[in-house]
């Protein structure tokens, strides 16, 4: 598929962590999007790579990594015997499983796999001795940058179930480090996109083909980070000294406004944006009134408010941290990125 030929490419291009080779590994969500990445560049490095993954996950996808070489183990972050049971004798855990926006799940399962999966993952990893446990949060935690750009210092600011329970899973994590319990660090990544991504596909979609408008005014910041490089991010916060205890936001070269993003990606679709632009209020009204009519059916709503804030709220970091202590460096630049990601989804027919 393209995703090996895609990690081959960047293996060869001397991304990080040779450090790992014939390392006893665990990635947790590496049937997600962003854990498959980590879980693809890890087996190409040469590490030795155990997975978590649950009976649910994609059975085809638990193969195909099977078949690259990773060993894997059946069983659910929420579930402190197979947490331990997989991570037993492992030297680096990566912990990237979450539980994202889904209607039909209520709000206690969202703790039991963002707060107490984190809390089991530093239980395994005290256990065992890990070098090191790399835990991923996200920049969703700080919701709307009021200051931008902002860093690591920036308030806690969660407004919706999955922002909450990720924000006390990265605190279990933080105390965890600070009362050395396990040595680890902390990734808050920027709004990830990349090969194989379906949400910001949407996007990508609708833009190309003209049935997309901007919802607000179009100036709204969004920051983005490639998965590549991403992946770069939680191997460095594995390999370097540094990195011990500390939290580090990981984003691309800069941040950009909504409509200079919906331009780019009409340039690459030879098309131009649609010319108008739709007031925010009233969608993100209907946004809250469609889920809170579809939740307690257990029904995927058609419009979140989630979705729809996502065209409202200014996103836009500072990454001198972790430029400074990973030496961490985005290799493309943004319209490289929007070139790369458009030109891979033309070619697996999905645009």
């Amino acid at each position: 598929m393209g995703l090996e030929k895609l990690n081959s490419e960047t293996v060869q291009q001397e991304r990080p962590g040779a450090e790992l080779r014939g390392q006893e590994v665990l990635v947790t969500g590496a049937t997600g999007f962003v854990g498959n990445h980590l879980t693809r560049r890890l087996l190409g490095i040469g590490a030795e790579v155990r997975i978590l993954v649950r009976k649910s996950s994609n059975s085809e996808l638990v193969s195909e990594l099977e078949q690259l070489g990773a060993r894997v183990f059946y069983g659910d972050v929420s579930d402190q015997d197979s947490v331990d049971e997989a991570a037993d004798g492992v030297s680096f855990i990566f912990h990237i499983a979450a539980l994202f926006r889904q209607a039909k799940f209520d709000d206690s399962v969202y703790y039991d796999v963002n707060v107490e999966g984190v809390r089991h993952m530093i239980n395994a990893a005290e256990k065992n001795n890990v070098q090191r446990l790399v835990h991923c949060s996200t920049i969703g935690v700080h919701s709307h940058i009021l200051n931008p750009p902002a860093d690591e210092n920036e308030d806690y600011r969660p407004d919706d179930i999955y922002q909450v329970t990720k924000c006390e899973g990265e605190k279990l994590a933080k105390e965890a480090f600070k009362a050395g319990r396990v040595k680890g660090a902390i990734i808050r990544p920027a709004m990830i996109w990349g090969e194989g991504d379906t949400r910001i596909l949407k996007l990508f979609k609708g833009v190309s083909k003209r049935t997309m408008p901007i919802i607000g005014d179009g100036k709204t910041m969004t920051h983005w980070i490639y998965v590549h490089d991403l992946v770069d991010g939680f191997i460095l916060a594995a390999i370097k000294e540094a990195a011990i205890g500390q939290v580090y936001i990981i984003a691309g070269r800069r941040a950009v406004p909504l409509e200079e993003l919906v331009e780019r990606v009409a340039e690459c679709a030879g098309t131009k944006p649609l010319p108008v632009k739709i007031p925010a209020c009233p969608v993100q009204v209907a946004g809250s009134i469609t889920e809170a009519i579809c939740k307690p059916f257990g029904i995927e709503p058609p419009l979140y408010r989630r979705r729809v804030d996502f065209f409202t709220k200014d996103r836009h970091f500072d990454t001198t941290k972790a430029q400074t202590e990973l030496g961490f460096q985005p290799r493309n630049t943004f319209e490289e990125e929007v070139s790369n990601i458009f030109n891979w989804y033309q070619d697996q027919g999905w645009l």
